[in-house]
């Protein structure tokens, strides 16, 4: 049971909110890939020293501003959770880390270097009008330089979200977008207007700020590397629930 606020909650009404809220599937996701990283961290002989479960806690206070024990124990009664709760969920993490490096750290330059090309960047802008016409009428006015696209696009824009930040999409990966559409942006000079296209039924008139060719930073690293682990929980766990 849970005690929150001085009341107290017994585990099947937690069980029973999880199901109305349509969680309960998610939490039982994660608690069989727990079982799975636990079976093959135990087959690999993989552990953890008390030091690096410390170093994460520590890291974890200094995050949430908890400089005293004190402040360290009032946070976690608030999160209903308990110091040795806590200690397990740092290992839990810690140890899921361990094995995707173990697993798949020699096979992420390998699978970069295989679909490089999916990891080139743009940063673009577009906008949207119901009408090709003015589409056109708009991509003249910015080739002579009687407005900029950013204007045309806070004018313009069907989209709320995108009218405020003047166009700006973001910064896409190539997969992100469809085929054809990669081909034609991934092929656009940096600056000049593309378009009208019509998608969706709108037209669109689109500008490439800056093209980021792929490069294996850190942070690139850890995104294959936790896409690799994640593809890797998906299929073992399909293998043991068909098993």
């Amino acid at each position: 049971m849970t005690n929150f606020k001085g009341e107290v909650i017994q585990p099947e009404t937690i069980t029973f909110a999880l199901r109305k809220e349509m969680q309960i599937k998610e939490v039982c996701r994660k608690i069989f890939h727990q079982k799975i990283i636990d079976q093959a961290v135990e087959a690999r002989g993989i552990c953890l020293t008390p030091d690096e479960i410390q170093a994460e806690a520590d890291r974890m206070r200094y995050e949430n501003r908890l400089f005293r024990s004190s402040d360290t124990l009032a946070w976690l009664s608030d999160q209903l959770v308990t110091a040795d709760d806590w200690e397990a969920g740092i290992r839990d993490r810690l140890i899921a880390q361990k094995l995707s490096q173990t697993l798949f750290a020699k096979e992420v330059e390998r699978f970069f270097t295989e679909n490089q090309l999916d990891f080139d960047q743009v940063l673009l802008y577009r906008f949207a009008v119901p009408y090709e016409q003015l589409a056109q009428e708009i991509s003249y006015q910015i080739q002579e330089d009687e407005i900029s696209f950013y204007e045309a696009a806070h004018l313009y824009d069907i989209d709320y979200q995108r009218r405020y930040h003047c166009g700006y999409e973001g910064k896409l990966y190539r997969r992100g977008l469809k085929p054809d559409l990669s081909a034609i942006v991934f092929s656009a000079i940096p600056g000049q207007v593309i378009g009208p296209l019509t998608i969706d039924q709108v037209s669109h008139l689109l500008m490439v700020e800056e093209f980021i060719p792929a490069e294996l930073t850190p942070e690139r690293h850890r995104e294959i590397l936790n896409r690799m682990f994640s593809e890797w929980l998906t299929s073992e766990l399909n293998y043991l629930l068909n098993a």
